[in-house]
């Protein structure tokens, strides 16, 4: 509505037609400020050192170390696993296929959100750990699917929950794939394996120096003071 019309229509318009066009304002004005804030949170701008992670997402540690607490995983090896598959982005994906160079299809896989979690292990998550609300693009869902993963391919596989490297080729091959060996043929899939084993011990020796202030009150207080 222009701004000339407007002027006159507001004051030749019943009340009730202006009480009634006021309230659909004041509705969509609400409702961009909603669609606004669920936008995703951008990827940190140091990726590569686990302190300025967390400092530039507050409540990014809190989530990590409460699945630490839950699952039992440590929290270089949960955040070198979510680096490697999405480099903190809240939405990635895996790339769709194209048809005659142009047309778009599906993407390659179901995997979603800070942890790449497939539809049908995304499923098991939700029934098992009791997160029926839980989304694949949050964060606080994301880290704490990671610890149930890596716990259950401890029960599983045996396989240690502070060793990086096989946790990623089992987190990446499934629990049936590791045992059948499917990583041994990929080549490719076992260097990234051994750059999460590298990343987690780099995560691990940078929050040795962050960790205290991180669970001290006063870090937050300072921060927002």
């Amino acid at each position: 509505m222009s701004t000339i019309y407007w002027h006159y229509w507001k004051h030749s318009a019943s009340p009730r037609c202006r009480t009634a066009w006021q309230r659909l304002r004041l509705s969509l004005l609400l409702f961009s400020v909603l669609i606004s804030g669920c936008a995703h949170t951008p990827p940190p701008e140091n990726p590569h050192n686990l302190c300025d992670v967390f400092a530039d997402n507050l409540d990014w540690y809190q989530a990590a170390n409460t699945s630490h607490q839950r699952w039992g995983t440590p929290i270089p090896v949960m955040m070198a696993i979510m680096y490697h598959e999405s480099s903190f982005i809240a939405n990635a994906r895996p790339p769709r296929r194209w048809y005659l160079g142009f047309i778009p299809g599906p993407h390659r896989s179901s995997a979603y959100g800070y942890a790449q979690a497939i539809d049908g292990a995304w499923a098991d998550y939700l029934r098992e750990a009791g997160r029926w609300g839980a989304v694949r693009d949050d964060f606080s869902d994301a880290i704490d699917f990671i610890g149930w993963y890596t716990k259950k391919t401890r029960q599983i596989n045996g396989v240690s929950q502070n060793n990086a490297q096989l946790q990623y080729l089992t987190y990446h091959e499934g629990w049936g794939g590791f045992r059948r060996g499917t990583y041994k043929r990929k080549h490719w899939l076992q260097g990234v394996a051994r750059r999460v084993q590298r990343k987690a011990k780099q995560y691990e020796n940078q929050l040795q120096h962050c960790e205290a202030s991180l669970k001290t009150p006063g870090f937050w207080q300072n921060l927002f003071g």
